[in-house]
């Protein structure tokens, strides 16, 4: 029997919508493809409606049709919905399947059948050991992963007052991590009789329903929005690590995906999302090898599944707060939630936090009119509105560009008398000959009003000595970051900036301890390597990122060769 998606089950499909592409989306394996795959697992008799895996279970098998079907289900607010059946040769799976974390959708067999039962050990083998098969996987996965997340598929709906900050923070946490959700305002109907079925009031907004056993959560912090979700991974107590990398933005993934691709036990820690500020780029443009650009987010995510297949651990939501070297060799890592865990070496990609205005009240309005990213999120708030960007780097004029397909009109505003010395020249270019961009220099903002939310900026124009207030309601901050080193400060060798010493910037601090010098990205912790943003000298780059972070791999097997 051929697949067949009953839910977008119609001519009109967009041909970008991944169901659009089924030979990719839902492939057919051939009869030698079949035979090659046998090996790495067991056949099975099933009878119709035995559940092979249920939404919520961790760790589930990957399952290949030999005949009859399985029919993949989501949890809805009104019930089971089957919204794909898998027919002969075809299998089972999406991105899940490279994590520990709770999988989003149940299966079935939708009749009698007998399938190719693969556990978790023998599915990564059979891709690494049958190139063709695992090429044909991967791409399947992830479009099935676009796929569920454009139809709200496997779910859950937060239900939320558009004004609110609480819910922008839980929609772009949901967002970055490429979970599905369905956005309910509390004004609708249907959200009515939700609110009412939970008895939520509208004082317990932003609330997330989880469909699967009618559980709701009320404002919820990102840590515990991912426990629910099941996206919080067990990390084991007492496994040492080769190498623990903290923070998963450019380079932190760049670092995992070469650690795990070169056998080294690897374990990514990460406080919200992969991408750091990268993910939150709309498009990058001058990234290598993507001549008409690519999203922070998918690039974060492309990379994010790149160094899972080579099994790297990425765990989220998880913060570190201290470093302590055990016994002259290993360093123990303690975690915002208590936990703790032991790796030989450590690579410190933490990049950087968002500088604010530095106005009074500059925080309050942050998620409500204050934005520090330029997505299809924010972009969707402020349709036809004017809008705001500050700043003058690459972050602010791809901001910018992005926006002005969909504000009414974008003001640029930089403190200097223009943007050629900060800002690359194909983007000046394109600001300059869009009539929906103005910029302003030598401006900056000195007030922002308003209750709930952001109704009113105030500039002041240093050359002409003027200032003057607009009714604007969403401002993009794109103003550089300060190094996100606090938890650093005992540890290693910072500048007078934050910023992470490394090489020869600490070839003569006294609290080296061995016998030859530093490596390159090495501290002046033998076995902590920085890279990236955080690290002092760096190009703030999402190349050069990538680049020290997989160069920080080769520098962590020296150090290892002589542990």
């Amino acid at each position: 029997m051929p697949q067949t998606n009953l839910f977008t089950n119609q001519e009109s499909l967009d041909p970008s919508d991944p169901y659009a592409r089924q030979r990719q989306t839902f492939p057919t394996l051939t009869d030698d493809q079949i035979a090659r795959a046998k090996p790495f697992g067991s056949i099975e008799d099933l009878e119709r409606g035995t559940v092979v895996f249920e939404r919520g279970e961790r760790t589930v098998d990957f399952f290949i049709l030999l005949q009859g079907t399985i029919e993949i289900y989501e949890h809805r607010r009104d019930g089971i919905n089957v919204f794909t059946v898998h027919g002969n040769h075809q299998f089972t799976g999406e991105l899940d399947l490279f994590n520990d974390r709770q999988i989003l959708v149940g299966g079935r067999m939708g009749e009698d059948g007998t399938v190719l039962r693969i556990n978790r050990c023998n599915f990564k083998k059979l891709l690494s050991a049958e190139p063709d098969i695992g090429e044909t996987v991967m791409r399947a996965f992830i479009l099935r992963r676009m796929g569920l997340i454009s139809h709200k598929q496997g779910s859950v709906t937060l239900i939320t007052n558009k004004l609110s900050a609480d819910a922008l923070r839980i929609e772009r946490f949901l967002r970055r991590n490429g979970y599905p959700v369905d956005i309910m305002e509390c004004t609708s109907e249907d959200c009515a009789e939700l609110m009412e079925k939970y008895e939520l009031a509208e004082e317990s907004l932003p609330a997330v329903v989880i469909h699967l056993g009618e559980r709701v959560v009320s404002k919820p912090s990102n840590y515990q929005l991912a426990e629910c979700l099941g996206l919080v991974e067990e990390i084991e107590p007492d496994h040492v690590y080769d190498v623990a990398i903290v923070g998963a933005g450019p380079a932190g993934l760049s670092a995992a995906v070469y650690a795990a691709s070169e056998g080294l036990s690897t374990l990514l820690l990460e406080q919200e999302a992969p991408g750091g500020q990268a993910g939150t780029s709309s498009k990058i443009e001058n990234y290598l090898g993507f001549p008409t650009g690519i999203s922070g987010q998918a690039l974060a995510g492309r990379a994010q599944i790149q160094a899972q297949k080579f099994g790297a651990k990425i765990a989220l939501p998880h913060g570190v707060t201290d470093i302590v070297r055990e016994n002259g060799k290993a360093y123990t890592l303690s975690l915002c939630d208590q936990q703790k865990i032991t790796a030989k070496c450590v690579v410190v990609t933490t990049g950087a936090t968002y500088r604010t205005l530095g106005i009074e009240d500059d925080r309050r309005f942050d998620n409500a009119g204050v934005y520090y990213a330029a997505t299809a999120m924010e972009a969707g708030l402020c349709e036809n509105s004017d809008v705001i960007v500050v700043g003058g780097g690459n972050s602010a004029g791809q901001a910018a560009v992005f926006l002005s397909g969909h504000a009414r009109h974008v003001h640029i505003l930089v403190r200097g008398p223009g943007l050629g010395a900060t800002m690359s020249d194909y983007l000046v270019g394109r600001i300059n000959s869009s009539e929906k961009i103005t910029l302003h220099t030598q401006t900056q903002i000195t007030r922002l009003d308003g209750e709930r939310h952001l109704e009113t900026v105030t500039w002041h124009d240093s050359k002409n000595d003027k200032s003057e207030t607009h009714p604007i309601r969403h401002v993009f901050l794109m103003i550089g970051a300060m190094p996100n080193t606090d938890w650093l400060q005992n540890c290693v060798q910072l500048d007078d900036k934050g910023f992470v010493c490394t090489g020869l910037q600490i070839a003569d601090n006294e609290a080296w301890e061995l016998a030859r010098s530093p490596m390159m990205l090495e501290t002046s912790a033998p076995g902590i390597f920085a890279a990236g943003d955080v690290r002092s000298g760096s190009i703030k780059r999402v190349a050069s990122g990538v680049g020290e972070g997989s160069m920080s791999i080769s520098q962590v097997h020296q150090y290892l060769a002589d542990y």
